[in-house]
């Protein structure tokens, strides 16, 4: 089991795109230097997991309070598919048989089965930090004032 892509996707679905990446290469690098694997794949990944997290909950309105669970299988099916695509494409030798899908079926739904109260941890870990709460409605930032005919803002011409 592995907790990285939902720790990675939570603070990307929470805080947004550049902390989700952030995060994603922070959490990868310390993976990568810590295992002592290639340097570079698991931040690589990660950092697309979280930035991709972020974009996602920029572009749609997260409000409903289910919405972690079928988050947290995407980024962890996402990781897991990146880091074999990255692994196959540097080249590292590994034996590949029909448990690596075994395992990575097992990680999503375990990663499913605690994508809720990692997120709630998440949240309560971020909460100074974060601009807008997803899950609670009419907190999102205003909006932003019409530009002008020529893009300059507050100039009513």
């Amino acid at each position: 089991m592995n907790l990285l892509p939902l720790v990675v996707g939570a603070v990307g679905f929470l805080g947004g795109s550049v902390p989700g990446a952030a995060a994603g290469f922070a959490a990868g690098l310390l993976l990568d230097l810590s295992l002592g694997g290639t340097l570079g794949a698991s931040s690589l990944v990660l950092t697309a997991v979280g930035y991709a997290a972020g974009r996602y909950r920029e572009l749609r309105d997260p409000a409903n309070g289910l919405a972690p669970l079928p988050f947290a299988a995407a980024t962890t099916a996402a990781f897991g598919v990146g880091i074999a695509a990255v692994s196959f494409m540097l080249g590292i030798e590994a034996s590949v048989s029909v448990l690596v899908l075994r395992e990575l079926v097992v990680t999503v739904v375990l990663n499913t089965l605690l994508a809720l109260p990692v997120y709630w941890l998440v949240r309560r870990i971020l909460r100074g930090a974060l601009l807008a709460d997803p899950f609670v409605r009419g907190s999102r930032r205003e909006q932003t004032r019409p530009a002008g005919p020529i893009g300059l803002r507050g100039l009513e011409v």
